[in-house]
C-alpha cells in the first residue's frame, strides 16, 4: 500500500494492507490529536506524518521534547532489531515502496545550544501572552497593559527584557501621572512583576527576547528537491520551564496567524504544526489565554496551517479545542484510575463509530505501534474508526550525535542570520537618556539654586562679619579709649604721686625744724634785740626832735 504524495499521506492499515489510512493533504489543515500512553508509539507515528509532509513539500515545525526527533535528518539504519520490526510491519501493511530516508531539517534551540537561537521582541510577545509567561494576576495584567500601551504612544520599542523592566520603572515613578488617563498603576503590582521578571530571567527568558527576531518565512521553506523543510525545536532543555515552553509555542502559533494571508483550503497546507506534550498548554492556564488558543486553532486554518497536538490523555486538551480537531489517531490508553476510565470513555466518544469495534475496550487493548484512527475524509466528513497499524518510519529512531548535529546547522540554508545578538537603542536606553537629560537638568538648576543659596548665605554671613566688624571695631575703640582714659587717670596719679612726692621733698627734716627753730629763736632774740634798738633810734630821735 502507498499513499499519492500530491493528493495524500499514508498512516498505516489493517493486517494485510486492509482499510488503509490516509490523511488527505487538502484537510491536513483541519488539524489533529496523537494521543496515548508513554511507549504506545505516539513518537513513531508522528515521525511518519511528518516525513510524509515533508515529502509532499509541507514544511513542518515540531517540538523535539526527549531528542530523539533529530533523527528524522537521517536515514534508518538496515540492521539491527529496529530494523527488522520495521521491515516485518511494513511486510505485514502491504507497504511496498517503503525504503530508508533522510529528510531536510533545521534545528532550533531557545538556548542557541543545539540550534539556531530564537528569539522574538516583547513588543511581538504582548501583554497577555507575556502576563501568562509571568503567571501574574489581573491587577497585575493590567498593569503590564498599560506599560505597553504607554510605551506604543510614546514610541518606545521593547525589543527586550531590559527594556521592559525600564518601561515598568517608567510608569511606576509616573504612577500618579498614568492613574488619571488609564487606571489604578500600583506601585506594589509593578514591584510583584519586576521580581516575576527576575524568575523569568532565572529561567532563560532573556534568551528569547531580543533581536535578530525570528523570520517566519525562515518556517515555510523548501528545499532544492521540494521537500518541505522540517523546523525542530530542541525542548529538552526548554521543558525545565514548561511555562516558557507552551507560551512560546503559543506565541508562534498567533505569529503564523497573523502574518499568512488567508488561503482557505488549498491542496496542501503551507505548514504543519506540531505540539508535543501539549497539556502544557492548557494547565493552570487563564480562561483570557484559553480562549486566545481556541480563536487561533479555530481561524489559522483558514491561513494554511495545521495544527497537531500529542499528548498522553487526551481529556488535557479543552472540549473548544478538541472540536476542532479533525484528524485523529489514538494509541493504548490505561484504565486504572478513575481518570483514566474518563479518558477511555471521552477518547471512544470522539471517534465516528464503527460497528465493527468496540473502541472503549480496543483501546485499552492496543498493542505498541498500534492505533485508533479517524482521518477527514476528501468530502470533509470523519472516516469510521478503524484499528490500523502505524507504518515504519523512513528516518532514523533516535538522536542525532552532537557531531552530525553541528555538521547540519552550519550547512543549511539559515547560516549565521539569527548567531550575533543585535543591541538597538530601544526603551532601555532612551529612557535611561531621557532620565540623565532630566538629571542633568535638574542638576544644574539645583547647581543654580545652590549658588543662589551660597550666595544668599554669603551675604548673610558677610553681613554677619561685617556687624561682628563693627561691634568688634566700636569694642575696639571702647577699649582704646578706656585705656586712655586709664592711662590718663595713671598720668594724672602719677602726677599726683609726683606732687605728693615733691612736697613731702621739699620738707624740712627733724634737724632743719630744730635749726630753724634755733634760727628762729636767735632770729627772734636777735630781732628782739635789733627791734629795740632801732625803736630806741626812732623814739630817741622823735625825742631830740623836740
Amino acid at each position: 500500500m502507498a499513499s499519492n504524495p500530491t493528493t495524500s499521506i499514508f498512516i498505516g492499515s489493517g493486517p494485510g494492507g486492509e482499510h488503509p489510512q490516509q490523511l488527505e493533504l487538502k484537510r491536513a489543515n483541519r488539524h489533529g490529536l496523537i494521543a496515548g500512553a508513554t511507549g504506545t508509539g505516539k513518537t513513531v507515528t508522528l515521525q511518519g506524518i511528518v516525513e510524509g509532509l515533508s515529502a509532499a513539500g509541507v514544511p513542518t515545525f515540531l517540538a523535539d521534547v526527549k531528542g530523539d526527533l533529530a533523527g528524522i535528518a537521517m536515514p534508518g539504519a538496515a540492521t539491527g532489531k529496529p530494523h527488522e520490526a520495521f521491515a516485518a510491519r511494513a511486510a505485514e501493511i502491504g507497504y511496498t515502496d517503503w525504503a530508508y530516508e533522510g529528510f531536510p531539517v533545521q534545528f532550533w534551540d531557545l538556548f542557541a545550544e543545539a540550534g539556531h537561537p530564537i528569539r522574538t521582541t516583547v513588543s511581538e510577545m504582548g501583554p497577555l501572552l507575556l502576563s501568562r509567561l509571568m503567571n501574574l494576576n489581573e491587577v497585575q495584567e493590567g498593569v503590564m497593559a498599560i506599560a505597553f500601551h504607554v510605551a506604543d504612544k510614546e514610541g518606545l520599542m521593547l525589543l527586550d527584557l531590559d527594556d521592559l523592566q525600564a518601561m515598568l520603572v517608567n510608569i511606576g515613578e509616573r504612577a500618579d501621572e498614568l492613574t488619571l488617563e488609564y487606571g489604578n498603576v500600583s506601585k506594589p503590582s509593578v514591584g510583584t512583576i519586576q521580581r516575576s521578571l527576575l524568575q523569568l530571567r532565572a529561567q532563560g527568558g532573556d534568551h528569547f527576547f531580543g533581536e535578530p527576531a525570528l523570520d517566519l518565512e525562515d518556517f515555510l521553506k523548501l528545499d532544492d528537491s521540494g521537500k518541505g523543510i522540517v523546523n525542530i525545536l530542541a525542548a529538552d532543555k526548554l521543558m525545565a520551564s514548561p511555562r516558557l515552553y507552551s507560551t512560546f509555542l503559543l506565541w508562534l502559533l498567533s505569529e503564523l496567524f497573523e502574518l499568512l494571508p488567508e488561503v482557505g483550503d488549498a491542496d496542501k497546507p503551507k505548514l504543519a504544526f506540531f505540539f508535543d506534550e501539549a497539556h502544557l498548554l492548557f494547565t493552570d492556564a487563564p480562561a483570557a489565554l484559553l480562549e486566545k488558543v481556541e480563536q487561533v486553532v479555530r481561524l489559522v486554518r483558514s491561513k494554511g496551517v495545521g495544527v497537531y497536538f500529542i499528548t498522553q490523555n487526551p481529556i488535557d486538551i479543552p472540549d473548544t479545542v478538541a472540536g476542532q480537531l479533525g484528524n485523529r489517531v489514538q494509541h493504548a490508553l490505561r484504565a486504572f484510575t478513575p481518570r483514566d476510565q474518563a479518558a477511555v470513555k471521552s477518547a471512544a466518544d470522539t471517534f465516528r463509530q464503527n460497528p465493527a469495534i468496540d473502541v472503549t475496550r480496543v483501546i485499552t487493548e492496543l498493542k505498541v505501534g498500534e492505533a485508533l484512527v479517524s482521518l477527514l475524509l476528501p468530502d470533509g466528513a470523519p472516516s469510521p474508526v478503524e484499528r490500523t497499524l502505524i507504518k515504519p518510519p523512513r528516518s532514523r529512531v533516535g538522536p542525532l550525535t552532537p557531531q552530525e548535529r553541528g555538521v547540519m546547522i552550519q550547512t543549511d540554508s539559515i547560516g549565521a542570520k539569527y548567531d550575533t545578538l543585535l543591541d538597538r537603542d530601544s526603551a532601555e536606553e532612551i529612557l535611561k537618556a531621557k532620565g540623565d537629560e532630566a538629571a542633568a537638568a535638574a542638576a544644574a538648576v539645583q547647581a543654580e539654586t545652590d549658588a543662589q543659596k551660597a550666595a544668599a548665605l554669603q551675604a548673610k554671613q558677610d553681613a554677619i562679619a561685617a556687624k561682628e566688624a563693627a561691634r568688634a571695631k566700636l569694642a575696639d575703640d571702647r577699649l582704646a579709649a578706656q585705656q586712655m582714659r586709664e592711662e590718663e587717670r595713671r598720668q594724672k596719679e602719677l602726677e599726683r604721686e609726683q606732687a605728693r612726692a615733691a612736697r613731702e621733698a621739699a620738707k624740712p627734716t627733724m634737724t632743719d625744724k630744730m635749726m630753724q627753730s634755733a634760727g628762729r629763736a636767735v632770729a627772734s632774740s636777735v630781732g628782739r634785740q635789733l627791734g629795740n634798738s632801732l625803736l630806741r633810734g626812732i623814739f630817741g630821735g622823735l625825742m631830740r626832735g623836740r
